[in-house]
């Protein structure tokens, strides 16, 4: 999964859950939280794709470029010369 900066969020854990992260936690040498993200993100590998929120933004607009998704790299490519030849 990504790495990046981190958010910070309050969760309510029942105390036998708690006392498993930690026996956990100090059994591998991790953080309880690092544990946390680790349990995240593999909840999150399990989301079928039709569940993905990041599908409500398909077709949500159109370029009015017929074959975009076909094409999207020698557009993308283009573009990016373009600016490089402009210097922004």
């Amino acid at each position: 999964m990504a790495t990046g900066a981190k958010k910070p969020l309050q969760v309510y854990l029942r105390s036998d859950q708690l006392d498993a992260l930690r026996a956990l936690s100090r059994r591998r040498g991790e953080s309880i939280a690092g544990l946390v993200r680790q349990g995240v993100d593999k909840l999150l590998e399990e989301v079928p794709p039709e569940e993905d929120p990041l599908l409500e933004v398909v077709g949500l607009y159109d370029s009015g470029v017929g074959n975009l998704a076909e094409k999207h790299d020698e557009y993308l490519t283009r573009m990016i010369e373009e600016e490089n030849r402009r210097g922004t």
